[in-house]
């Protein structure tokens, strides 16, 4: 099985802790993250002052965030498959964690 490999070219705020993200396939991701953003990696991005000091990294082509989260890039180019999946791990980890 072959793992598409996607590049993030750009990235944009379109709105609170929404991001439009450019591949290099030409196409592109809105993505709205709140869904995912819980657990130690992903929950300091609910501060919204973090969450939008969003990057691309140079090496890997992804976004990248200051205190070290990211994401594979193929995930986000097929946000809308993965994104109901991600959103069950995210109620799941809050549940353990209560």
């Amino acid at each position: 099985m072959s793992h598409p490999i996607y590049r993030v070219r750009s990235v944009q705020i379109a709105a609170p802790y929404t991001l439009r993200v450019e591949f290099d396939d030409g196409t592109h991701q809105v993505i709205d993250f709140r869904a995912v953003l819980a657990g130690q990696l992903y929950g300091p991005l609910r501060d919204l002052q973090l969450f939008n000091q969003v990057r691309i990294d140079p090496e890997v082509h992804t976004l990248v965030w200051p205190n070290g989260a990211d994401f594979d890039p193929a995930t986000l180019h097929d946000w809308p498959e993965h994104v109901s999946a991600l959103a069950a791990r995210v109620k799941a980890w809050e549940q353990l964690s209560a």
